[in-house]
């Protein structure tokens, strides 16, 4: 503890006797631990705001589509339709254990009015259970379609944010009527803006959701849209997608390796294969950043190297008196770490600073909406300081092994 204490103050008055110099380099390692934290911090915001605009098109769920056969299968034809009934998601959901909920859905495009105010928007008909498999979350004050709703095919709608400030303004909707193709439906609920990087027919913000029965007995299509799934694990995604080809091939009479006879989207893969394409992109920024923390650490080592050089007759004594080769090295090598962590740190400091700042001003729409909220994240500390760690340590080793070569005699001589 004595010699460390010793240590320090050998830094610190090194550091008076050249003050500029410590100044100059200290700015530089700060420099370059903002560039690497702020980098990083700016890829992991934009992969989390990435992941959960696809999470909240789809929360890891699959959905699948009605397709035409391109493979002949059975002595049938090719360029038959594969068109679902609502039984089709009930038949998956009873064959496939691994299939927690599976449901229909059905679209189409109407047009909503409430007084002189019209507004076109694309309608569905659901199950409640796409308020979680959509992330279809309701604002204060208002529910999202329940079981009773679809028992007694209630005429009630679920508004997204953008659709309901068409019709309504800033007043507040819920529980109000609005007529739907001239058929009045009562508001029980309002969707809050969400971000969405994924979509069909629009974003949820525009979308206008009645129960699946509703619909049916409003249209009587015999026929859905779509079906969609949620995986009692992620994991078995790929073995439910195999699962379902063979299940609807069997009551279609399509080959399962006929991939034009029904579309599967499996938006859990969607997220694997983002975060691998953003782990490279953040690999590509800390990289980048790093380069300014190396250029700051060749700093670091020319300093060491003056240093080295102006105390040659200071090390030629403690080596005459008995100091070894080891003790010569761990004071140069601290003296380098001390610099880059006094540095680094005012670079943390400064990096959370900024990223609090950024997160106090508005999400903005456009590219700042993703850009616009850094992510300072435990691995992003970790890789600056590790990056930190390896400089101090190359920076102060080539200067010390130097200084500790020096022959006692000579250094004694050293002007």
């Amino acid at each position: 503890m004595a010699q460390l204490w010793i240590f320090i103050k050998e830094f610190l008055q090194d550091i008076r006797m050249h003050r500029l110099r410590a100044f100059l380099t200290t700015v530089a390692i700060t420099w370059g631990t903002l560039a690497v934290i702020l980098l990083m911090a700016f890829g992991e915001g934009l992969a989390f705001r990435m992941q959960e605009g696809l999470l909240n098109a789809a929360n890891r769920i699959i959905v699948i589509w009605g397709g035409q056969t391109t493979i002949r299968h059975e002595g049938l034809s090719i360029g038959r339709r594969v068109r679902f009934v609502k039984e089709d998601a009930e038949l998956l959901e009873r064959s496939i254990p691994q299939i927690a909920v599976a449901v229909p859905g059905q679209g189409s495009h109407v047009r909503l009015r409430n007084g002189d105010r019209i507004a076109s928007t694309y309608m569905e008909g659901v199950h409640p259970e796409f308020e979680f498999m959509r992330r279809l979350y309701p604002a204060a004050g208002g529910r999202f379609l329940n079981e009773k709703d679809m028992r007694e095919r209630r005429r009630v709608v679920f508004l997204g944010s953008i659709i309901a400030s068409e019709l309504f303004g800033n007043a507040d909707p819920v529980g109000r009527t609005v007529h739907i193709e001239n058929m009045p439906f009562t508001i029980v609920g309002i969707m809050p803006k969400k971000l969405q990087t994924s979509m069909n027919n629009g974003p949820d913000d525009r979308r206008a959701i009645i129960p699946f029965s509703t619909f049916q007995t409003i249209y009587g299509w015999k026929h859905v849209g779509s079906i969609s799934i949620q995986p009692v694990r992620d994991e078995d995604g790929p073995f439910i997608e195999k699962e379902i080809r063979r299940v609807l091939g069997n009551k279609f009479k399509f080959d399962p390796e006929d991939n034009g006879a029904i579309y599967l989207a499996n938006y859990n893969t969607f997220l694997e294969q983002g975060e691998k394409v953003f782990k490279g992109i953040n690999i590509f920024l800390a990289v980048i950043g790093a380069m300014s923390l190396i250029i700051a650490g060749v700093g670091v080592a020319n300093i060491m190297y003056v240093v080295a050089r102006e105390r040659t007759p200071e090390i030629g004594i403690k080596r005459a008196v008995g100091a070894k080769r080891r003790h010569i090295l761990f004071q140069f090598i601290f003296e380098s770490l001390l610099i880059a962590f006094t540095g680094g740190a005012f670079g943390i400091l400064l990096s959370a600073g900024i990223i609090k700042l950024m997160w106090s001003i508005p999400a903005q729409a456009g590219a700042m909406e993703f850009l616009g909220r850094p992510v300072m994240s435990n691995d992003v500390v970790v890789v600056a300081v590790g990056v930190l760690t390896l400089i101090g340590l190359l920076a102060g080793l080539f200067p010390a092994r130097k200084a500790a070569a020096v022959d006692p005699i000579e250094a004694l001589r050293y002007e």
